[in-house]
């Protein structure tokens, strides 16, 4: 177990009218800003970007995933060093501080008007799906496709790989998986979006986007942002153990990705992009 994810705690637990203490565990939540070190040799900048609220563990991959997400970077070259601000003892590892290639340019003004981690960003469908569009290389082709046994696997296997989880039932998990369902990256995190990001900033780190022949399985519900992020990682399909939102399932039609909702208990319901899902089996009406 990674003692970085859990912190202990007494409760006192009720059984009907009886009741004990008993020590327990917790999902670590701390936060973590994210700062971009950029601009010129002869003129280097320092500014904040993000402050999230995450487990601690893989913030390396958790601000890189992050900062692909949102268009700042687009290769590993465009990092010259990604490290935590040791020197703020009081921010106790919290602070991580992301050093870009001289070349490289932020877009502050787009990256001000478009925030996507937040449900009251104030933008309405039409223009999340429009920002996202602009930043995404188009619509998902990927031939990817697995069969309907192994999206039902999916589960129990990546609920067997949550240390985390087992000792707390408090915390998300993202999986990346390929056509035979072989599970290559799982991160935890309190954070659904942090899990997400964990995921695909090591992908990002290790040459692997786009992930066009992958799957990513997500523990919770699906939100547009988790969609934003898979489609602009390349993932031609997202599975969750919950519910889409209207706008996840919109965005993942405009993208081209098989959404596939409710994944439990040998169920699930594909809202796009059916064909990636295959059964032996006749479809009935």
């Amino acid at each position: 177990m990674a003692t970085s994810l859990v912190a202990p705690v007494t409760v006192r637990k009720f059984s009907g009218e009886t009741s004990a203490e008993s020590p327990d565990l917790l999902a670590v939540e701390e936060p973590l800003e994210i700062r971009l070190g950029f601009g010129p040799a002869d003129d280097r900048q320092q500014r904040s970007v993000s402050v999230t609220m995450r487990t601690p563990g893989h913030d390396q991959e958790l601000a890189m995933g992050f900062l692909f997400t949102e268009g700042i970077i687009q290769h590993p070259a465009d990092i010259v060093s990604c490290r935590h601000c040791v020197q703020e003892a009081d921010k106790d590892g919290n602070v991580i501080r992301v050093e870009l290639h001289p070349d490289v340019r932020v877009d502050w003004a787009r990256l001000e008007r478009n925030t996507f981690t937040s449900s009251s960003c104030g933008l309405c469908g039409k223009a999340t799906i429009e920002a996202v569009q602009a930043l995404a290389p188009g619509p998902v082709t990927s031939d990817f496709a697995l069969s309907v046994n192994i999206l039902h696997s999916l589960p129990e296997r990546v609920r067997d790989t949550q240390r985390a989880f087992a000792y707390t039932g408090g915390i998300h998990a993202a999986a990346l998986f390929d056509a035979t369902g072989k599970l290559l990256l799982v991160r935890e995190d309190i954070g659904r979006h942090n899990a997400l990001d964990k995921v695909i900033g090591a992908a990002f780190w290790n040459g692997w986007l786009p992930l066009s022949q992958h799957g990513i399985f997500l523990s919770g519900r699906i939100g547009v942002e988790l969609v934003q992020k898979s489609w602009l990682a390349g993932v031609p399909l997202l599975a969750a153990v919950g519910a889409p939102s209207s706008l996840a399932v919109q965005m993942a039609q405009e993208a081209g990705m098989t959404l596939a909702g409710f994944v439990r208990n040998d169920r699930f319901n594909l809202y796009s992009e059916f064909f990636r899902v295959q059964s032996t089996q006749a479809v009935t009406a």
